[in-house]
């Protein structure tokens, strides 16, 4: 069953701990602006491969954030499809993923390194405030084991949390993936995790893995989609009906087969592609018909194959959006 009380912790980072390369470790983070709580991020795999897969957006674009500037400090349950997904929201691009140790000597080589550089940064500046997608505990009558207030409470899960391995099956889910996104005045960063044992296509309903990860392999974590979505006219000039379109690129060397493969926009309706074949190197321009739309609020477009497997994902945002007859590119 999926977490059973995932939502979204707002506040001030006010402090943070590293644990170190022992046991199952977490960086944690104090978050205060109102009662505080603690963010438990995990920087180490209890699995093999131990080490965890992570992207930093440094500008982060997406409509999600739209969505999180009118709540207040402290807990927030989300509704379904309210929270994060790493597939069906295109929050980023997956071939970017790469791997850190948890805790290795010297500067800036290990996880909690990268996680201090953006979490300290946040400390330091009043104006920003965290954003932290989990599972919920407490409140605890104890004080908390790491900063000591008292009631202990907080969010943990703050990773991917779906595709995993039988023993983790339990906590399969979709629209409930952790995250840590930080709001300063100038821009978003998000910081998104996850586990080398976890699956990249998983059930719509359930979250189960319905293809298993890849054998790890030296360089590149992943490898990057030989089909890419490379831009999409969302605003066309003039009224309805809009003559939306999105611009694909074979970035492989070899022809592909794209018999049956569609585009689909947030709410999944879709279309087909046009033709059955893409040279390599070739681009190609899909009109959006049958139903799918490009809405001008911000959304998503993502690329399946005739499996209905996810090949690639884009997301915009309404800003990006607002421009009539200029092409968003990602």
């Amino acid at each position: 069953m999926p977490l059973s009380s995932y939502g979204v912790l707002v506040g001030r980072p006010a402090d943070r701990r590293r644990e170190g390369a022992t046991d199952s470790p977490h960086y944690q983070v104090r978050i205060g602006g109102g009662p505080s709580y603690r963010a438990a991020v995990n920087v180490l795999s209890a699995e093999s491969p131990s080490e965890l897969l992570y992207v930093v957006d440094d500008d982060l674009r997406h409509p999600i954030t739209a969505s999180l500037d009118a709540l207040g400090a402290g807990w927030h349950a989300l509704p379904p499809r309210g929270g994060l997904d790493f597939i069906r929201a295109n929050l980023f691009d997956r071939a970017a993923m790469r791997t850190l140790p948890p805790d290795a000597a010297g500067p800036d080589n290990d996880l909690a390194d990268l996680l201090d550089h953006y979490v300290q940064r946040a400390i330091a500046e009043p104006a920003a405030v965290a954003y932290v997608f989990g599972q919920s505990w407490g409140p605890d009558a104890a004080k908390d084991k790491v900063f000591g207030f008292k009631p202990g409470a907080g969010v943990h899960d703050i990773h991917m949390n779906q595709g995993n391995s039988p023993a983790f099956a339990k906590d399969d889910g979709v629209w409930q993936d952790g995250g840590l996104l930080l709001r300063f005045p100038e821009r978003w960063v998000g910081i998104f995790l996850a586990f080398q044992s976890q699956a990249w296509h998983t059930d719509d309903a359930t979250g189960h893995a319905i293809a298993a990860p890849p054998e790890p392999q030296p360089g590149p974590v992943v490898e990057d989609p030989p089909v890419r979505i490379l831009a999409a006219m969302v605003n066309p000039v003039g009224g309805a009906p809009e003559r939306e379109s999105v611009l694909l690129l074979n970035a492989s060397p070899q022809p592909i087969d794209v018999t049956g493969w569609r585009l689909a926009d947030r709410a999944k309706a879709s279309c087909t592609l046009p033709t059955s074949r893409l040279d390599a190197g070739a681009v190609l321009t899909v009109p959006v018909t049958n139903g799918m739309a490009l809405g001008n609020k911000g959304g998503s477009i993502t690329l399946l194959d005739k499996a209905g497997l996810k090949v690639a994902g884009v997301a915009y945002t309404a800003e990006q959006a607002q421009r009539e007859g200029w092409t968003v590119i990602f």
